[in-house]
């Protein structure tokens, strides 16, 4: 019996976003090597004001300085993405600079690429968290914007004071904005799949709640998220399948993180349920705030490596896609958690036979 898997997939570069935001700076020596603990973990940088005092968190700890890639390194990388064939790339968010320093400049990314002239076909998009994100995506160009709320209802209480459907109920603002001014804009929920304060499993019945919030106010391009990384291949294909059976006006994305290492299974259990469209981080960059311990979200070259293997197109050129990944990692300066960066391509595993001994 074999597997039933989509023929095609479509896949959404979101380094630049999900995975550079969790970037902080690591402390180099003389030499320009990172530096490490005893545990062999990397140092990280102290952040200091405008006057050189150190940066403290309302706890009284220090806070660590972010990592922020230039307007010009993220054209650049931009610019290759869509040369390896990328349709959908994930730029940054529009979140205060203060909270996420590493997506400050986005704004201005977006204005230098519409000034570059990006390629009908190609969709480039931002996160963002209210009505202020729809007003900087008109001004800088962008023309896809993307809401996101968590599917833990008991979380969303205790932060919120309000229900996830009812924080999305709250987007019509924003959608009613986007709509009007010809932006597109869709909605994903994160923690779909399992969260680590609803110790007792999450209920399909609370996500479906959500995805019925996104539609009564107009969005029905809706991602489900494992940003907890507990997602495992059985859950993934049932909630899937059950969820396209419901709602088959909804167009779906997938988005795992591969901290159990699950994120391929996960993402080839989507597609047996009839899902083809995910994301993935160049080099698998990223991680999660609220999970110890967490990895990246899941290595693109691994999962177009997977799919090319398995002759499922993707239009997107491996060796370009590895290309940028190791610039990605030159950039940041330390090594990540790429299989492929590692271990190389199948396709160039090419050994000559032994000759015969007389």
């Amino acid at each position: 019996m074999s597997l039933e898997l989509v023929k095609k997939a479509r896949i959404c570069e979101v380094g630049l976003r999900d995975g550079i935001q969790n970037e902080k700076a690591i402390e180099t020596d003389e030499n320009g090597v990172p530096r490490r603990d005893k545990a062999g973990n990397f140092i990280y940088k102290n952040s200091v004001d405008e006057n050189g005092a150190p940066v403290l968190s309302p706890s009284g700890k220090n806070v660590k300085a972010p990592f922020v890639l230039s307007v010009d390194q993220k054209v650049e990388l931009l610019k290759d993405m869509i040369d390896a064939g990328f349709k959908v790339i994930e730029v940054g968010s529009f979140v205060h600079p203060v909270k996420v320093p590493q997506m400050a400049n986005t704004d201005e990314v977006f204005k230098a690429m519409n000034e570059w002239g990006v390629p009908d076909d190609v969709e480039l998009r931002a996160l963002i968290p209210n009505v202020r994100g729809v007003d900087r995506a008109i001004a800088c160009g962008c023309k896809k914007v993307k809401l996101n709320v968590s599917a833990s209802k008991g979380h969303n209480i205790a932060n919120l004071n309000r229900t996830p459907a009812e924080s999305v109920a709250g987007f019509k603002e924003c959608v009613d904005k986007a709509h009007d001014n010809g932006i597109d804009i869709s909605g994903s929920i994160s923690m779909a799949f399992g969260s680590p304060w609803d110790w007792n499993g999450l209920p399909v019945e609370d996500v479906k709640e959500i995805v019925e919030a996104y539609m009564n106010v107009g969005i029905n391009e809706i991602s489900l998220s494992d940003a907890s990384g507990m997602a495992y291949p059985t859950q993934v294909y049932d909630i899937c399948t059950e969820m396209k059976k419901e709602y088959p006006e909804v167009n779906w994305w997938l988005h795992f993180h591969n901290t159990r290492g699950l994120a391929i299974a996960n993402i080839l259990a989507g597609m047996q349920a009839g899902f083809y469209q995910f994301d993935s981080s160049f080099a698998g960059v990223g991680g999660c705030n609220f999970i110890p311990n967490a990895t990246g979200n899941v290595a693109t070259e691994d999962v177009v490596h997977a799919l090319l293997e398995m002759n499922v197109e993707t239009g997107i050129d491996l060796d370009k896609t590895m290309a940028i990944s190791r610039k990605v990692v030159e950039m940041l300066g330390h090594d990540t958690d790429s299989y492929l960066l590692k271990a190389g391509a199948c396709k160039d595993l090419r050994f000559e036979l032994p000759k015969k001994q007389g």
